[in-house]
Formats: C-alpha cells, sequence, structure tokens
C-alpha cells in the first residue's frame, strides 16, 4: 500500500485561499484514484474530492464546487487541493486518501493521512 502525508492546512481568513499537499511514498501512486475528505468537530469525515489516475476526471462535493480544485502530479507522487474563497463552514481536518477506483465513499479507500487542520476565522 502507498503511505500518504499532508501538509499545508493552517489558519486564514473568510475569503483566503489555502493549498493541501499530499505526498505518497512507494511506487503505486499512479495506480491509485486520490481522494481529499475533511472532518469537523462532532461531524461525520465526508467527501471533499476525488480525481482519477491519470488527473484526467475529477469530482467535487457540491459544498466546494467552483471554490476547490483537485489536481495530481504523478512524477512527485502528489496530490493536491487548492481551496479558494475558504468559508468558516470549511474549517475541519483534511485527509487525503487512495483508493483502487473513482469514489466519494471512506469505505472505499485503502491508505489515509494523518490529516491536516484547516481553520478559518470569520
Amino acid at each position: 500500500q502507498v503511505q500518504l502525508v499532508e501538509s499545508g492546512g493552517g489558519l486564514v481568513q473568510a475569503g483566503g485561499s489555502l493549498r493541501l499537499s499530499c505526498a505518497a511514498s512507494g511506487r503505486t501512486f499512479s495506480t491509485y484514484a486520490m481522494d481529499w475528505f475533511r472532518q469537523a468537530p462532532g461531524k461525520e469525515r465526508e467527501f471533499v474530492a476525488v480525481i482519477n489516475r491519470s488527473g484526467t476526471s475529477t469530482y467535487y462535493a457540491d459544498s466546494v464546487k467552483g471554490r476547490f480544485t483537485i489536481s495530481r502530479d504523478n512524477a512527485k507522487k502528489t496530490v493536491y487541493l487548492q481551496m479558494n474563497s475558504l468559508k468558516p463552514e470549511d474549517t475541519a481536518v483534511y485527509y487525503c486518501a487512495a483508493g483502487p477506483s473513482v469514489s466519494p465513499r471512506t469505505v472505499d479507500a485503502v491508505s489515509w493521512g494523518q490529516g491536516t487542520q484547516v481553520t478559518v476565522s470569520s
């Protein structure tokens, strides 16, 4: 399996931007679809975005569509989440995950990162 490490979280004002990165180790990164999920305090982990193995197809949760962009660089074994026009309700721990196919379901992920905190102040 692939090991994942997120970075790039932090504190930002509403309307601001952040770029999250998720670096993978192992030789098989390009064989996985990659997801971003998030979990706010007291809430279940929810789907944010997913990208296919080649980076040619992406899907987003309605709550982030038009504001967030997922991308990947298979040569660098890294997936990114560019977050613009951030809102206080985007505050959560953000996790990247790898899975065998494009899926918004947490149960389909086979590897998870440790998460990175994103806090958006109003």
